[in-house]
Parts: structure tokens; C-alpha cells; sequence
């Protein structure tokens, strides 16, 4: 993935200088730059951690723009979320969907809402990042002067266990919860595909398909982390970015978002 992802970057960067009085280049990251998805890796992860080896095209394309800002006029930030929460559909990581859309298929089956990963995962720390906090941070990054050619970790600024937020989700959907079991809700989405179709015509949801809104990978892919999954949110504030978000509350809402714009029942 390093050769197209950092081809992407210089192409486009290159370009703009050759044609405008290019700013700023704001970077969207992750926890992949500190090793996250190869397994348990040093938490909280912290801007100043050492590199890890091996090919990861987040650092690579950093070095890329680090060396290329050199003397010139315009600057850069990379903005480093944790799972990122919107009310946005369309988005195959938008992890805060697929757990309304797992939710809504309990509730019409008459299920409880079992956690769909392991113990370890169940008692392990994860952090989030609200969507619009982090817009904010990224225009912050790119207009805030004294902070220019840096790094950020960006969370909400708050730390959860799955044991902890589970009932939380359960309470807001008025179900049950049970012990967990390990299960894809990618295999569960194709599963329930028809159900999904009934449940839209009889709710008039605006998408009737429901791998168009979800195929379950991500979350799967989430819900496989059987460590702590965070990082140190404190370089940002301690720079001015003072915002914060409660994660329980944004779940809330944007499942409340969900139901408003009919994409859940």
C-alpha cells in the first residue's frame, strides 16, 4: 500500500505548487503509525513514540511531505484519530452505523445485544474521535501558526471499555444484553440482507439494501482487537486544541442522527 498512497500524495502536492500558492496539507492518519494493526503495540501511543519497521504508508508519505515542505512557503500537519464517529452513511469504517444497523437487527429479532468479539476485547481500552471534533482540530492544525509541521494524536479525550459502553448502546435500542460471543457481523449483514429489505419497506428507511450501508468488515476488524487500543490525546490540548466530546453521548446521538434521517428503524 506505500508505493500508490504516497505516488497519490506527491502527484498531488507536486501539481498544486505548479499551479497555485498551495497553504497547508493536512495528513489523515491513524494508530497504524505506531504499529496498531499488527497487534499489541505501546499504549498510549504518544507523537514522540519511535517509528515501527516494516512498510506503512501513513509515515512514509510523512517523510515524503516533511522533506518536500523544506523551504518552502506552505506547511503541513498529520491529524492521527481514534475510531471515528459520523452520522455520515456511505463510509464502510464508520464503525457508529454498523453497531445501529447489529442493534436494529436484535430489536426487530427479539435478541439481546451480545458483544460480537472476545473477552479480551470485551475488557480491553478504546478510545474514539467525534467526526465534526475532528474537522475542527484539522482547521486548527492548518491555521494555528505555532503549530505547523507536527503530528497529533486526536480523541474525544475520554476512555472506554467495551464491558463499559455496551450497556450503554444496549439502553439507548431498549434491549437486553447477554454475555458475548464471537461473531462476523459481516457473515450477520449478508445473513440478514432479506430481513434488512422487509424491515425498510415496512419502516420506510431511505436504503433498503443493507450491505449499501454496512458490510460488517470494519467492524469486525475492530471487534478483532484483543488489546488496548488508545492514544495520548494531551500534545493537541496542551497546544490550544481545547475541545472534547463525551463518546457515550456521541454514540447516542448519532444513533438518534440514524433514526431521524430513517437510515435505522
Amino acid at each position: 500500500m506505500v508505493k500508490p498512497n504516497v505516488t497519490m500524495l506527491q502527484n498531488l502536492v507536486s501539481g498544486v505548487e505548479q499551479v497555485a500558492p498551495l497553504q497547508h496539507v493536512s495528513l489523515m492518519q491513524g494508530y497504524k503509525v505506531y504499529g496498531a494493526h499488527l497487534g499489541p503495540f505501546k499504549t498510549p501511543a504518544r507523537e514522540s513514540d519511535a517509528g515501527v519497521p516494516g512498510a506503512e504508508f501513513n509515515a512514509s508519505q510523512q517523510r515524503w511531505l516533511s522533506a518536500q515542505q523544506q523551504g518552502k512557503a506552505w506547511h503541513w500537519s498529520a491529524l492521527r484519530p481514534g475510531v471515528v464517529g459520523s452520522d455520515r452513511p456511505g463510509n464502510s469504517m464508520n464503525l457508529a452505523l454498523s453497531l445501529a444497523i447489529y442493534a436494529s437487527i436484535c430489536h426487530a429479532e427479539a435478541l439481546p445485544l451480545r458483544f460480537p468479539g472476545s473477552l479480551e476485547t470485551w475488557h480491553s481500552l478504546v478510545d474514539f474521535t467525534d467526526a465534526e471534533l475532528l474537522a475542527d482540530a484539522t482547521l486548527w492544525a492548518a491555521e494555528a501558526a505555532e503549530v505547523h509541521n507536527q503530528a497529533f494524536n486526536i480523541n474525544n479525550g475520554d476512555l472506554w471499555r467495551w464491558s463499559e459502553l455496551w450497556p450503554v448502546i444496549a439502553d439507548w435500542f431498549g434491549l437486553d444484553i447477554a454475555p458475548p460471543v464471537s461473531l462476523s457481523l459481516q457473515q450477520l449483514f449478508h445473513d440478514y440482507r432479506q430481513t434488512w429489505h422487509e424491515l425498510a419497506a415496512a419502516r420506510t428507511l431511505v436504503q433498503p439494501d443493507i450491505l449499501a450501508l454496512s458490510d460488517g468488515r470494519f467492524a469486525d476488524f475492530v471487534f478483532g482487537w484483543r488489546y488496548d487500543m488508545f492514544g495520548d490525546g494531551s500534545k493537541i490540548r496542551q497546544a490550544g486544541f481545547h475541545h472534547f466530546r463525551a463518546t457515550d453521548t456521541m454514540l447516542c446521538d448519532l444513533f438518534a442522527r440514524f433514526r431521524a434521517a430513517r437510515i435505522i428503524p
